[in-house]
């Protein structure tokens, strides 16, 4: 843990405490957090000698403490929200910075600076102009799942416009992989197992600094937006030293540009919505390198409906579609799985509440047709009182192949509790 970070935010938070009681018009303070347990075991009976955290996926207790402070006419403001948690699977105690930025008001023009959660797109769950980093493993190990998204270090310009709206990412190029399931404590399919392995992040050049852009509009009653990022694959490729027996494997994260756009609006009783991107693998355009991702077109329907009172109801339509797949399949190196031209996926998701919205019960499944795979995550929660809940969830994964996307993780079966109580 970074003593210095963790002492300043200690020491922020006591001379803050003071002023949340002041009755201050031109200083606006609020103090939130929660405490939290989140634990997760594997509902199977696989052998799990091989792996460090044997049935277990996590175990962790977490203090989360948020500070928001807005100056005089809300024209400047800072916010923080930190995490320290116990990780009791590797027995040692961290810190996670989740958020801490400024921001500038100079109208029409706002600005953020700072580590900031950034969502774009409509799709829930999959993800196309969207190329925040994610943590997989949080997902599919039961914590919450606000706990997917992660902070990114960045510049945040925001237009507010008459005619169209417009933001700018800035990212440095410290760069911010996606989290994927830990060898630790899932099982997965790894092509390459027992061959050494180190990873090269992208340098610290001023080259490789990520830019994203967002222009945004409403339009006949239909909100538009259109996107485009330059950076990076955000989970590693996969790149032998030598074939056809490497002895080391370096895992990269190729170059990439994402062109795309959205559209939503209010139809069908619902919301109907369509967002598709094209992701230029500016490392191997015409394909020839197997282990370089091939440029794909990514597209997605989605729809949403309040069924009745107290009931919602997402589905959701998705492709991916490679490029270039005739060279793909010259190219793919023998004894590997080999991926289909077009990969569509289905998603549902239910949530009712129950009793005074005491209680909520959640279902969220993702199926693959062409490979015939599958992930769902159920959840029962229970609202104890204004401050405190209690959740039981179970993540379920099956597949006709154990090389798939989701079928890769049949043998990680789990349910998973959560207690959190909020201050």
């Amino acid at each position: 843990m970074d003593k210095i970070t963790f002492g300043f935010i200690i020491f922020i938070s006591i001379i803050c405490i003071p002023y949340a009681r002041a009755e201050d018009d031109e200083e606006k303070l609020s103090i939130h957090g929660f405490l939290q347990a989140n634990y997760s075991v594997r509902t199977g009976n696989p052998d799990t000698g091989s792996l460090k955290n044997g049935d277990f996926l996590s175990g962790e207790e977490r203090v989360q403490l948020e500070i928001a402070r807005r100056g005089q006419d809300d024209e400047a403001g800072l916010f923080l929200k930190t995490d320290l948690f116990h990780n009791a699977l590797e027995a040692e105690t961290d810190l996670e910075l989740r958020e801490a930025y400024l921001d500038l008001k100079l109208a029409p023009v706002n600005l953020r600076l700072g580590r900031q959660i950034v969502t774009w797109g409509i799709a829930d769950f999959l993800f196309i102009n969207d190329t925040s980093p994610k943590d997989w493993q949080a997902f599919f190990s039961g914590r919450p799942l606000e706990y997917m998204k992660i902070g990114m270090d960045c510049l945040k310009v925001d237009f507010k416009g008459e005619a169209v709206s417009a933001e700018m990412l800035v990212i440095p190029p410290a760069f911010q992989p996606d989290r994927l399931p830990s060898p630790d404590g899932f099982f997965f399919y790894n092509p390459m197992s027992g061959i050494s392995q180190n990873q090269e992040i992208p340098e610290r050049d001023k080259d490789n600094t990520e830019f994203a852009f967002r222009l945004y509009r409403n339009i006949a009653q239909t909100d538009v937006a259109l996107y485009m990022y330059k950076g990076f694959f955000r989970s590693p490729a996969m790149q032998p030293n030598t074939l056809p027996v490497p002895t080391l494997i370096t895992l990269n994260y190729p170059k990439l540009n994402v062109y795309g756009l959205s559209a939503q609006r209010n139809m069908l009783q619902g919301v109907v919505g369509l967002e598709a991107g094209y992701y230029d693998s500016r490392n191997d355009r015409d394909g020839a390198d197997s282990f370089i991702p091939n440029s794909q077109t990514r597209m997605l329907l989605g729809y949403q409906r309040q069924l009745w009172s107290d009931c919602t109801l997402w589905l959701q339509y998705y492709g991916e579609y490679m490029h270039q797949y005739g060279d793909y399949e010259n190219n793919l190196i023998p004894g590997f799985p080999k991926q289909d031209r077009l990969r569509r996926v289905a998603t549902a998701r239910l949530m009712h509440f129950f009793n005074y919205q005491t209680w909520q019960v959640s279902l969220l499944a993702f199926y693959g047709f062409d490979e015939d795979d599958y992930t769902m995550i159920s959840e029962v929660k229970y609202q104890v009182n204004d401050k405190s809940w209690i959740a039981l969830g179970l993540n379920l994964f099956g597949g006709k192949e154990d090389t798939t996307s989701l079928g890769q993780f049949e043998k990680n079966d789990n349910s998973y509790l959560t207690m959190r109580y909020n201050f």
